[in-house]
């Protein structure tokens, strides 16, 4: 695996290796050793999976609060998404920042999200089946978001009119949901 940095100290684009050969492939998609010798260490309890049936569906920008803030790392395993993370550490050199990547069933690409990341993807394709393991347990009363078109932000989706869910219709802009970020400018608990 190809542990590549981003513009962000703790968040990581991850290429594994793929051995192909007459009957298919083969990917290693976790390797925790891996991630140890890279400076990462946490410990995933849930694996989770989405579909979205069409393109231009807009997932997020979501975050878990304290003390249920996630770590996520998250996959394509069929079509392509656009996913985007957006610093929430108050007093990281890059608070309030976002960065995107294209993550597909082609590349085997994966991101790292770390704690204190909000996180969103738009389908860049139909039928987009997206697995993600995160390293704390899904809060409803820890789980907060940020109106997917912030103008703060300012994060450049490539769409103006997504599919949305009510949720990410109304999510609160980020000078009103930074209450909530209490992170620290780490990837440990």
């Amino acid at each position: 695996m190809k542990f590549l940095k981003t513009k962000f100290d703790t968040a990581f684009v991850i290429e594994p290796v793929i051995r192909n050969d007459s009957r298919g492939f083969f990917v290693e998609s976790y390797k925790e050793s891996q991630f140890l010798d890279n400076g990462i260490n946490c410990h995933f309890v849930q694996d989770n999976h989405s579909y979205s049936n069409q393109k231009g569906v807009l997932r997020g920008l979501h975050f878990q609060t304290n003390p249920c803030a996630q770590t996520k790392l998250v996959r394509v395993l069929m079509g392509e998404i656009y996913d985007v993370i957006v610093d929430l550490r108050k007093g990281s050199p890059t608070f309030g920042e976002w960065e995107g990547f294209i993550l597909n069933d082609k590349n085997f690409r994966e991101l790292l999200v770390p704690r204190g990341f909000g996180h969103g993807f738009v389908t860049l394709t139909e039928g987009v089946h997206v697995a993600y393991k995160v390293d704390s347990y899904y809060s409803a009363e820890n789980n907060c978001g940020i109106i997917w078109n912030d103008r703060k932000i300012n994060v450049d989706w490539g769409i103006s009119n997504p599919i949305l869910s009510e949720a990410d219709k109304n999510w609160p802009p980020f000078d009103e949901s930074a209450r909530y970020f209490d992170y620290k400018n780490s990837n440990d608990r």
